[in-house]
């Protein structure tokens, strides 16, 4: 009896490809607009499932809020929450940050939290101010408008190279990558049995059969290089 290729069993999110909801902390979003003031980061920690560090701030009331550190921020350091000058950490508006500023944890709406530009190492450019948008470069070098009344916070996001930090062991990238959901080794599917990828067996590692496949095969069978799509082919025809 054949088995599901391990991309079909990643993606219905169960077993091992599940990320264990008892390791994660609390939420780690935006403080709401209305907490107005200076905090002070109490601590910063790692958080299981994050590649970024979260910081803990606190207010003069008592309350602690965690949010995503940016690089250089320290323990005892002073953030300004919706007022003040735009300093390292700082969560202001859109409207508040100047142009030519490293910003990250990026509202796509009013409010949201912060959903962009939230990885390790990250950050995006404010570019232009333009009435009630604002023009902010993305990692990615896309160039996105967003509302004025938008927030973000000042600097990029710390930890940047934790990409160049080794495992050393194989059991270590595991245990870090399970929080992550994700597999920490990619097999091969012509180094798989037959019964685990339509690539596998064979006297060799070889394919054995056309890596290509067409976007309407059904989903066991849809592994290797999808075929050319056929794209604005009505087009082609009128033109005819």
């Amino acid at each position: 009896m054949g088995k599901r290729i391990i991309s079909r069993r990643r993606g219905s999110g169960t077993g091992p490809y599940s990320s264990p909801s008892h390791r994660h902390h609390e939420p780690v979003y935006l403080p709401s607009a209305r907490v107005v003031g200076e905090g002070t980061v109490e601590s910063i920690g790692h958080a299981p499932g994050r590649s970024a560090p979260v910081a803990q701030i606190s207010m003069e009331d008592g309350s602690i809020y965690p949010t995503i550190a940016v690089a250089g921020l320290a323990t005892g350091d002073k953030i300004g929450l919706h007022r003040g000058a735009v300093a390292r950490g700082s969560i202001l508006r859109l409207a508040d940050i100047p142009d030519g500023t490293l910003v990250s944890n990026i509202e796509v709406q009013p409010s949201d939290g912060g959903r962009l530009v939230r990885a390790a190492g990250t950050s995006a450019l404010v570019t232009a101010h333009s009435g009630k948008e604002v023009t902010i470069q993305l990692p990615s070098g896309h160039l996105k408008q967003f509302l004025a009344e938008c927030r973000a916070q000042v600097g990029p996001v710390a930890g940047a190279g934790r990409g160049e930090r080794p495992f050393i062991k194989a059991g270590k990238k595991v245990l870090a990558f399970k929080s992550l959901a994700r597999a920490a080794f990619h097999v091969r599917g012509v180094a798989m049995n037959p019964v685990n990828h339509p690539f596998g067996g064979g006297a060799h590692q070889h394919v054995g059969r056309p890596s290509t496949v067409s976007s309407g095969t059904w989903p066991g069978a849809k592994v290797g290089r999808f075929g050319p799509q056929k794209k604005n082919s009505r087009r082609r025809r009128r033109g005819r």
